[in-house]
C-alpha cells in the first residue's frame, strides 16, 4: 500500500489529538495492531498499579514523608499525574510536529520492552524537570487521582484510535537515547510504574502510619 508523509496535525485538547486534517483520499501512516495492543496493555497495567497503590489511604498516610528530602505519597502521586500531561503534550505538540525522519530509526538503541524496564528501574536516580516537580497542586488526594485517571484514559483512547505516524518522528531522551514518539508513550507508562514503586517504598518505611 502506498503511503504519503504525515499530514498537519490539528490539536484538540478534549480528544487528545485524535483528529487531524487530511484529504479524504490521502493515506497516512498508522501503528500496527500489535503496537496498539502492546502500548494500551502497558497503559492499563500501570494505571491499575498506581490506582491500587493509593486506594483507601488516610490523610496521615498520604502526607507522610520518610525523610525531609524524600517525597511523600502525595508528592509521588502529583508527579505521576502531572507527568501524564507533560509527556503526552511533548509527543503531540513537539515530537509529532518535527519532520518525519525514518532515517533516525538506526539511532534507536532500545527495544519497546527495554524502554519500560529502563524507566521503572529505580537503581538510577534522576532529577525531575521543574514543570513536573510536585507543588501541592491538588490538596485533596481525590483530585490528583481523578486528574491522573482522566489523563491516562485520554491517552489510552489516543493510542487506540490515532493515525499519527508515531514510528517516524523522533526525539532523544537523556537516559534512553533516541526514541520515536511511540517509545515516548511507552516511557510515560514506565514512568508511572517507576514512581508507583517509589510510592510503595514510602509505604514500606517502618515509620509509615498504620
Amino acid at each position: 500500500m502506498k503511503t504519503s508523509p504525515p499530514l498537519p496535525l490539528v490539536f484538540t485538547a478534549l480528544l487528545a489529538a485524535t483528529a487531524f486534517a487530511q484529504e479524504p483520499s490521502s493515506p497516512v501512516h498508522s501503528l500496527s495492531q500489535h503496537d496498539r495492543d502492546y502500548a494500551v496493555s502497558q497503559m492499563h497495567v500501570t494505571r491499575k498499579l498506581f490506582l491500587d497503590s493509593v486506594a483507601g489511604l488516610t490523610p496521615e498516610q498520604w502526607n507522610f514523608k520518610p525523610a525531609p528530602e524524600r517525597w511523600s505519597i502525595a508528592e509521588c502521586a502529583e508527579h505521576i499525574a502531572i507527568s501524564e500531561d507533560f509527556i503526552s503534550a511533548l509527543v503531540r505538540d513537539q515530537i509529532m510536529k518535527t519532520p518525519a525522519a525514518p532515517e533516525k530509526r538506526q539511532e534507536v538503541k532500545m527495544t519497546d520492552e527495554q524502554i519500560a524496564t529502563m524507566v521503572a528501574d529505580r537503581s538510577t536516580k534522576f532529577k525531575a524537570p521543574e514543570p513536573i516537580v510536585p507543588k501541592k497542586r491538588w490538596p485533596d488526594p481525590a483530585d490528583a487521582v481523578a486528574h491522573f485517571k482522566e489523563s491516562r484514559d485520554r491517552n489510552i483512547v489516543y493510542l487506540n484510535t490515532t493515525d499519527d505516524d508515531l514510528r517516524n518522528h523522533f526525539m532523544p531522551h537523556p537516559a534512553a537515547g533516541m526514541l520515536d514518539a511511540y517509545g515516548w508513550m511507552l516511557l510515560m507508562s514506565g514512568h508511572t510504574e517507576r514512581h508507583t514503586l517509589q510510592l510503595l517504598e514510602v509505604k514500606a518505611d517502618p515509620k509509615y502510619p498504620k
